[in-house]
């Protein structure tokens, strides 16, 4: 099924809901971060679809093609570049090839993949979020005299983060081997970024730079785990 089209849907876009008419799948394995995304899609139009791995989302493209594709570099089975550079080479072409990260050093391994642009984390502005759309989009799927018409702050539900950490709770809970550790710091340290937790931030920063530096992380491993659990709790206090 192809959401592309501009048949996929007879709603056409307006001043205050400029992606109307546009599907965008989301690959992103944070809840809080996909939240974000969702509130920004639904106060601009679009449709959103979400695959959290590289394989659920080459599963979901088997069956549908969506007008735009967002993909983080950092996945849980891989790199998003990998996504990026085969549909780049596919055909028919997705309208609009996207990446987004919250290290700037991914943007150039993005953009070589074939990335038509480079989305910056935190996602918190909804008018940066429409614009940088619009200015993505194909001429012929590109609603003439749209773009951004207002700028608001966008809040995702506390919830969301929650549950990034209970899942980031069940990978700490597995072995701690150097991919997992890898994996488990990069997600923490963007995620807990986003959402303002300088504390668990920092702790993530430090574990992946001892993983860098080969330096023994059982201690920092630890403290990190110490602090997601911490989270936890807050969860249910609520």
């Amino acid at each position: 099924m192809d959401d592309s089209t501009p048949f996929a849907s007879p709603a056409q876009p307006t001043a205050t809901r400029p992606l109307l008419g546009q599907t965008i799948l989301v690959v992103e394995d944070s809840r809080y971060v996909c939240d974000a995304i969702r509130l920004m899609c639904l106060h601009s139009g679009a449709r959103i679809r979400r695959a959290d791995c590289l394989k659920s989302a080459r599963r979901h493209l088997q069956v549908y093609r969506p007008s735009v594709i967002l993909v983080d570099i950092g996945l849980p089975d891989g790199s998003g570049t990998d996504l990026i550079a085969e549909l780049t080479d596919s055909s028919p072409r997705i309208g609009a090839i996207l990446a987004m990260s919250g290290d700037d050093y991914a943007q150039d391994a993005a953009l070589t993949a074939g990335a038509d642009g480079f989305l910056c984390k935190p996602l918190k502005s909804l008018a940066y979020f429409q614009k940088f759309i619009l200015e993505c989009l194909p001429l012929d799927r590109c609603p003439n005299n749209l773009h951004a018409v207002r700028d608001e702050v966008i809040r995702p539900d506390p919830m969301a983060y929650q549950d990034d950490m209970a899942h980031i709770a069940d990978v700490l809970a597995g072995p701690n081997d150097h991919r997992t550790l890898d994996y488990a710091a990069q997600f923490l340290r963007g995620v807990a970024r986003d959402a303002d937790d300088t504390v668990l931030a920092n702790a993530a920063q430090r574990l992946a730079a001892s993983q860098a530096e080969g330096t023994p992380v059982t201690a920092l491993a630890a403290q990190v785990a110490g602090i997601v659990q911490a989270r936890l709790e807050q969860r249910e206090a609520i």
